[in-house]
């Protein structure tokens, strides 16, 4: 990519060409972006099989990605396509970046929000209800865009960023090296080793319960091992396309380097936007639930408004299911709630 770069930079007969591949690249990444996140949001409410509290972290992750692909990434382009200058003063700039960071940051925290969830729900489904219930849901969505909104505006009032703005000036982090070292530790080295380790644990935790009671344990948990395989898939998704960004910028800091190569930096930075458009693409291509509710909203199908919540398992997976004592019930049956009871499925 380099050598192409280079290339085209020193032919100006194919310099036009170049920049226009590079506009319809662009606008396609961040069309797909916003539309595959758009319709991730609209598939967990328009479907009852994503009504569930684990699918609250999946929606906020998505509408993190489709604000960076509505604020940031159209801006990000805009730089790409003008040599990196700036045309709308330093203000603006700074809210660009700071938004930027926010959005970074909150996915992050979202992910390992999710893996603390499917540790919980992996570990012990009994009490999983009761631990994580809409409120605390609530409590930690609010503290993950809180401090994501503390992380990213404290370069502003600090005025680490672009204190001396001039017109025409290149938009970018002023790499207070201090800062770039702390925020990439804290928000990125430290809870991706937290996920890490929450991952292995319910990888412990799923085979454990496999030699305990296989049958049982297996049918009871089927649905949660899949959804954790999908939620493993994004966290690895998010670990290729932004470990190279922040070991760069890592690298950066220890260096004390304040004016980093302009094309590594935008190589890495777009790798790391990439994980915003394969987040919506992971959804359905991993999880039934989402495959259906996705190919629902694009071929304009409505699921029937009279019927009844179904079971939450898959129809091959789902075990036996009793209202209380009341003895087992067919596969597949509708989810009924009676007089304040509930169908249980074991």
């Amino acid at each position: 990519m380099l050598i192409l770069w280079q290339f085209f930079e020193k032919t100006d007969d194919t310099w036009m060409l170049f920049t226009a591949l590079r506009w319809v690249v662009l606008v396609a990444f961040i069309a797909l972006t916003i539309c595959g996140n758009v319709l991730v949001c609209l598939a967990v409410a328009t479907s009852r099989r994503l009504h569930q509290i684990s699918s609250c972290f999946i929606l906020s992750l998505a509408v993190t990605d489709l604000l960076l692909g509505l604020l940031v990434l159209p801006l990000t382009a805009m730089l790409e396509l003008r040599n990196g200058r700036w045309p709308l003063g330093g203000v603006f700039c700074n809210i660009y970046i700071s938004l930027d960071v926010m959005l970074c940051s909150a996915s992050i925290l979202t992910l390992l929000a999710i893996s603390v969830d499917r540790y919980l729900a992996i570990s012990n489904p009994l009490c999983y209800p009761r631990r994580v219930t809409p409120r605390r849901v609530g409590i930690t969505l609010t503290a993950i865009w809180t401090c994501s909104l503390a992380v990213s505006f404290v370069s502003i009032d600090l005025g680490w960023n672009t204190p001396d703005f001039r017109e025409g000036r290149t938009c970018r982090y002023e790499w207070n090296n201090n800062y770039v070292l702390l925020k990439a530790f804290l928000v990125f080295y430290l809870p991706l080793l937290v996920m890490c380790g929450m991952y292995h644990r319910i990888y412990c935790v799923a085979r454990e319960q496999k030699k305990i009671n296989k049958k049982k344990m297996q049918l009871a948990t089927a649905r949660e091992h899949k959804a954790t395989v999908t939620l493993a898939a994004l966290l690895g998704a998010f670990v290729i396309c932004w470990f190279p960004y922040f070991t760069y910028s890592t690298c950066m800091g220890m260096w004390a380097e304040t004016h980093p190569n302009k094309l590594t930096h935008s190589v890495v930075l777009w790798l790391g936007y990439l994980n915003s458009a394969l987040n919506p693409i992971l959804y359905p291509a991993l999880n039934r639930d989402f495959r259906r509710a996705c190919g629902q909203l694009l071929c304009c199908r409505r699921s029937n408004q009279g019927e009844l919540p179904v079971c939450p398992y898959p129809l091959n997976d789902c075990p036996p299911c009793r209202i209380g004592e009341s003895g087992p019930l067919r596969k597949g049956h509708p989810l009924l709630v009676t007089s304040g009871q509930q169908v249980f499925c074991f």
